[in-house]
């Protein structure tokens, strides 16, 4: 009796690995020839394949790069140039140093970073690659710069102070620094896109609601 559950037992062994293995195989033929599988986004990947650790949220990263490289073009050029350079020759240069850094370096660093591609277009008034890029993008600076010198002017004229005129110690006017100019800076460079971003919703909602008025 002893050998013939024992010969049971094995027949049953060898039952169950082989049914197993024919699960297996069956289970990997059909992941192999699936042709319907769903696409997996990089950013996806990256979510479950990175180790658990202090996030920063993406919009403060990208605030910080443009508030840090606004700041760093006034240090090198307003400061380093302005023993040299004066009135409007100077602003042409910062204009050229913000343009072409802009173009050349931040938004160069937002694309390198981005989880997919053009996932920071929402975050930049010139979206293309193109060599003509730059030349926008330092006419752009230029318009920024006419912000913030205002912002400055308005502000001077707000404490009393007439930046036209010179003053004593007593009545110093609020002078350009890297830091609170690299903030002004930012500022308007995230209200003029958001008005951009704003006018491109509103247009392609309207062209949808056209082309489905028209079928």
């Amino acid at each position: 009796m002893s050998g013939k559950k024992r010969k049971n037992t094995t027949e049953a062994a060898e039952k169950s690995a082989a049914e197993y293995y024919e699960l297996k195989t069956d289970a990997v033929e059909r992941l192999v020839n699936t042709d319907n599988a769903p696409e997996v986004t990089e950013a996806e990947i990256r979510k479950y394949t990175s180790k658990k650790k202090l996030r920063i949220p993406a919009w403060l990263k990208i605030v910080f790069v443009k508030f840090w490289f606004a700041g760093a073009v006034c240090y090198f050029f307003l400061w380093g140039l302005g023993m040299y350079l004066q009135g409007i020759e100077l602003m042409v240069t910062l204009a050229i140093g913000l343009g072409v850094v802009t173009d050349l370096l931040t938004n160069r660093f937002l694309r390198r970073f981005e989880p997919v591609e053009h996932a920071y277009d929402k975050w930049m008034m010139v979206t293309s690659g193109k060599f003509w890029s730059v030349f926008v993008n330092v006419l752009y600076a230029g318009v920024l710069l006419y912000c913030v010198f205002r912002t400055y002017y308005v502000i001077n004229l707000l404490m009393g102070v007439d930046p036209n005129v010179s003053h004593t110690e007593e009545e110093a006017m609020l002078g350009v620094e890297p830091i609170l100019f690299g903030l002004f800076y930012l500022g308007f460079d995230l209200l003029l896109i958001f008005v951009k971003n704003t006018l491109i919703k509103i247009f392609r909602d309207a062209e949808k609601k056209v082309g489905g008025t028209g079928k």
